[in-house]
């Protein structure tokens, strides 16, 4: 891996931000994901048995924009399952994003750590479904290579290089990672991207078949192969390699090496 924050599930005790303790009351705190940019989710346990999950980001963070994300998760609620939008809110500390609860563990979960090979085929048939109902014309955001550029310009800029990065591109000096990503491949198909595809935004039934989709703060209008590259590759991170061959044949594409390596770069510098 690289020198960057990892995103995990957390496993020492994690301080509860006070709005989320507010917002709980009585109900059962457990701090369930971090994310590498530092971003908290808990799940919420009322006595009744009702549960929710809090997302919450320190203020000033770059790129968790959870206003962003509530607004993605409600137009695309009408023809895909992702959380339903509760609440959110925001104080001098941070912002937050509350969620219904939606059936379904993560692909990371000890249960399908067990299984990848059933995690690697519903997360690329989970990566299809999305693809083929969300309706490119009618999609008001997007997650264009341009914009993501912009973004890359930024983390140069701030003195960011090859020892930030993943172990494919470390042989890389940063001009030459910025000129090969000035040269973008033409777009394969314009979907509607989920924006983040790794391994553990893919929710899987208790039987390993797609359930839903989570966190889609980045979703929008881009070339498949951008959230495909991303989640097969994440499954080398969670579950070693060997596995992101069944991404593609779920999906029902053959790999695209040209795009594949391409959009990675992307996703690295990004």
């Amino acid at each position: 891996m690289s020198s960057r924050e990892v995103a995990e599930i957390p496993t020492g005790p994690v301080p509860v931000p006070p709005a989320v303790q507010a917002l709980a009351c009585d109900d059962v705190v457990t701090p369930v994901w971090r994310n590498e940019l530092g971003g908290l989710t808990f799940r919420l346990e009322s006595p009744g048995g009702l549960t929710r999950y809090v997302k919450w980001v320190a203020r000033g963070t770059p790129v968790l924009d959870l206003a962003a994300e509530a607004e993605r998760l409600a137009w695309a609620a009408r023809r895909v399952t992702v959380p339903r939008v509760l609440a959110s809110g925001e104080d001098a500390d941070g912002t937050w994003l509350v969620t219904a609860s939606v059936p379904g563990r993560t692909a990371v979960d000890r249960r399908w750590s067990a299984e990848p090979a059933t995690a690697a085929a519903a997360i690329g048939h989970g990566l299809r479904v999305l693809h083929e109902r969300l309706p490119v014309g009618d999609c008001p955001y997007e997650w264009s290579v341009a914009r993501r550029l912009r973004r890359v310009d930024q983390r140069i800029a701030a003195g960011e290089g090859p020892s930030s990065w993943f172990p494919e591109h470390r042989h890389l000096t940063v001009a030459d990672a910025r000129a090969r990503l000035a040269e973008p491949p033409p777009v394969e198909r314009l979907v509607v991207c989920h924006g983040d595809a790794c391994a553990p935004n893919t929710l899987l039934h208790d039987d390993g078949t797609f359930a839903a989709h989570v966190d889609l703060g980045s979703l929008g209008l881009a070339d498949r192969w951008a959230d495909l590259a991303v989640a097969a590759w994440s499954l080398d991170w969670n579950f070693g390699p060997g596995y992101d061959h069944l991404v593609y044949s779920a999906y029902g594409v053959e790999p695209d090496v040209e795009r594949l390596a391409y959009y990675r770069l992307l996703w690295d510098l990004a």
